[in-house]
């Protein structure tokens, strides 16, 4: 059995961005072990709202005194917005982000010693704990037109004082050249991905083509267009969707 599902499985393409410092990767220590080419294409990118577009929500950064980061990407156009609104931050603004990660990537524009910088571990409803001990502040959310529904709910369920401001798009990305490329897994992490999939290819057959996503609301829009899922990540014995590879592959 473990034979057969690897001589099955040779080509995968997964629908992310090729990871920095490619040789500590775990899809580099997967490919190696079992031979396997591994392929990296965004399915989707992200478009800035630009200044004018902006304005029409009539949402003021300086009449905010906290900022909540979700990503690094939300960094970028969130200070690329500033620049574009010529609003110059006070020292005094508050950042709180979701992850460590991101936290360090204020790096790129704030002196970091010098701000008050919070953040959670991974998850929103972590931040949100450390956000209560603040609740005076008026917070600003940059985001994409897909900010996740949950962010919003959580802010309204805890009375924060707070705005959403759209500053980027998340858009499909053009992957006609694919069109003549066959894979033997194909690889999701969130439902823009799928749509994607689905724009690009709407006569789109997967056959033997192994589906793998990570997350609920990636596998609910997998099967919401149809899509069989022979790979669902993460599970307590698979937390990274490297590691769930690896168990379909060996068959243990």
């Amino acid at each position: 059995m473990e034979a057969k599902v690897k001589e099955k499985v040779k080509t995968i393409l997964i629908s992310q961005p090729k990871p920095e410092g490619d040789n500590k990767s775990p899809y580099t220590a997967l490919s190696k072990k079992h031979k396997l080419k591994i392929d990296f294409r965004p399915f989707i990118h992200v478009e800035p709202t630009h200044a004018q577009e902006f304005r029409q929500n009539r949402i003021s950064i300086l009449e905010h005194t906290a900022i909540i980061f979700t990503s690094r990407v939300a960094v970028d156009h969130f200070f690329r917005m500033c620049e574009e609104t010529r609003a110059t931050v006070p020292d005094t603004m508050k950042y709180f982000c979701l992850s460590e990660t991101t936290a360090f990537y204020l790096q790129k524009y704030v002196v970091y010693r010098k701000r008050k910088i919070f953040h959670g571990r991974v998850t929103f409803v972590e931040l949100v704990e450390i956000m209560k001990k603040h609740k005076q502040e008026k917070f600003l959310v940059p985001c994409s037109n897909l900010l996740k529904p949950s962010i919003p709910e959580l802010l309204i369920e805890n009375k924060f004082h707070h705005s959403i401001a759209p500053m980027y798009r998340t858009v499909c990305s053009d992957l006609s050249d694919l069109a003549d490329v066959k894979y033997d897994m194909l690889v999701f992490f969130s439902p823009s991905g799928i749509e994607s999939l689905m724009k690009n290819f709407p006569d789109f057959k997967q056959g033997d083509t192994v589906l793998a996503t990570f997350g609920p609301t990636t596998a609910k829009a997998a099967e919401a267009a149809g899509l069989r899922i022979d790979i669902l990540a993460p599970h307590p014995k698979a937390p990274s969707m490297s590691m769930a590879i690896q168990q379909f592959i060996t068959g243990k």
